[in-house]
């Protein structure tokens, strides 16, 4: 069996040991070298998000039946997409298809903050009162299933090779972890590293409770896009370490629980608490 058949054939298994490899390591090197100190239960959050982030799993598989990587292998059988229908070198194609996934999800991802009916699902993301490893996983039901569909176009749209559909996937299931961490990166690090990925530091601003600071930083992956399209910025103004995460609407103990994170689309988004978190 070659590579890339074995690649393809344990696909599921191989996504999911990233996943948890990713988790784990991400996990302890937040106990090692922690950035900022937690201002909520961890217990409460990560439980929650686990929960979130095992029904979004059972959720996209029972409605999508059919993976992203077999719904590429589809197209090129078939002579579905633009790739399928020119000749490239595999090299240009793989690439491509790997950055045209990631500007789609940069486009999705901008959309979600711009249309306030998507907003409102996307919140859910940005609702978290502290942010780290875990948050990576805190996505609303409705997003995980919009994402899917996003995705799937994108790979009937240009027929991108099965490979390159994995690739992007595990990359940036990990990198997602990645950038979410509540690490310590060296400056000079942190710097060299946005020019090709998305970085903790970087990220990070996007979760802030200013919507000047949220909106910016949209990337998952590639940082280029936000280089690219005025959406980038460096520092939050209050600095790595004191800037406050989250939403002034939803900071309380009880918005952590998960089925307020289910239901929080349908809250009113009025703010109950701005002077700092609650157990309630």
């Amino acid at each position: 069996m070659s590579l890339e058949s074995f690649l393809l054939a344990h696909e599921t298994a191989i996504r999911f040991g990233v996943l948890v490899s990713t988790f784990g390591v991400m996990a302890l090197w937040e106990i090692m070298a922690p950035l900022r100190a937690p201002d909520t239960s961890k217990g409460v959050r990560w439980s929650n998000h686990v929960m979130l982030a095992a029904m979004n799993m059972a959720l996209v598989r029972v409605l999508f039946p059919v993976a992203a990587v077999a719904l590429a292998i589809y197209a090129g059988d078939q002579g579905i997409g633009l790739f399928n229908m020119i000749w490239a070198p595999y090299a240009l194609a793989f690439a491509a298809g790997v950055v045209l996934l990631d500007l789609a999800v940069y486009a999705f991802h901008l959309l979600f903050h711009s249309v306030p009916l998507l907003w409102r699902i996307h919140r859910v993301h940005h609702a978290d009162l502290d942010i780290d490893v875990s948050t990576g996983v805190r996505f609303h039901p409705i997003q995980m299933v919009i994402a899917v569909i996003i995705k799937s176009a994108t790979i009937l749209a240009f027929g991108l090779p099965a490979l390159s559909v994995l690739a992007f996937e595990i990359a940036s299931h990990s990198i997602t972890l990645f950038n979410h961490g509540n690490v310590r990166v060296s400056p000079s690090v942190d710097r060299a590293l946005r020019w090709f990925i998305v970085t903790p530091d970087m990220h990070r601003i996007h979760h802030s409770i200013h919507r000047a600071e949220t909106d910016s930083n949209f990337g998952f992956v590639l940082p280029w896009w936000d280089r690219m399209f005025g959406t980038y910025r460096a520092e939050p103004a209050a600095g790595q370490e004191r800037m406050v995460v989250g939403i002034e609407s939803f900071r309380t103990g009880r918005d952590l629980w998960l089925d307020r994170l289910v239901t929080n689309p349908v809250i009113d988004d009025q703010p109950k608490n701005t002077s700092g978190v609650t157990s309630g």
